[in-house]
This record gives C-alpha cells, structure tokens and sequence, in this order.
C-alpha cells in the first residue's frame, strides 16, 4: 500500500474512534500517520530514517528546534497520554494535532 493511502486510512480511524469516543484509538491512529510522513519526509530529503516507534518519531519532532513551534507543540499533545489528557489544561483534538504536523511535512517536501 502506497504511504499516502495508509496515512488516509489511519486518518480514517481516528475519525471513527472520534465519533466513537474512543479518545484512545484515535490518538493512537493519529501517531501513526505521522509516523508514516515522517519515514516518507525523511526518506524525500535522504536523511536516515528515524528509528522506534510512533511516540519516539513524535518526541523527535517535538524535540528537534529547526521544526516550528505550533508543529513542536502539536507533537506535544499528540504525545500526551489518554489519561493526563483529562488532567490538563489544555483541550486535545488528536485528528488536528495530526494535520498541523501532517501540513508541515507536506509543505516541505
């Protein structure tokens, strides 16, 4: 499967885990297609692939300073786990954070 069509059917999960109220799922569904952009961001610019998992990708956009800041913080709340999401005061909306990220990659390469 081409990596445009897996990002737009993990996209298309976490909107059904949205309507769904599965916070969760969605936030889960929402890491993986920007794992999937960021192997194929990489892979554009012939830079080593970044290892691990969809968190870790995350933590490297989140941590990495040449990326802006409301695609750092979008990282941020992507990273934020389920369970202190209801602690913060910050509202979430996974399928968002995906596309600030998502947008920026895009428009990049």
């Amino acid at each position: 499967m081409h990596w445009q069509e897996q990002i737009t059917q993990e996209l298309a999960k976490a909107t059904e885990g949205l309507h769904n109220g599965n916070d969760g799922l969605a936030r889960v569904c929402a890491r993986r297609a920007v794992a999937i952009a960021t192997q194929h961001w990489n892979a554009q610019r012939r830079l080593p692939a970044w290892q691990g998992d969809a968190m870790h990708q995350l933590r490297t956009i989140q941590e990495h300073t040449t990326f802006p800041l409301p695609i750092r913080e979008a990282a941020q709340r992507l990273l934020t786990k389920v369970t202190e999401h209801a602690h913060l005061p910050m509202t979430t909306d996974p399928l968002a954070d995906a596309h600030i990220i998502l947008d920026h990659l895009n428009s990049d390469t």
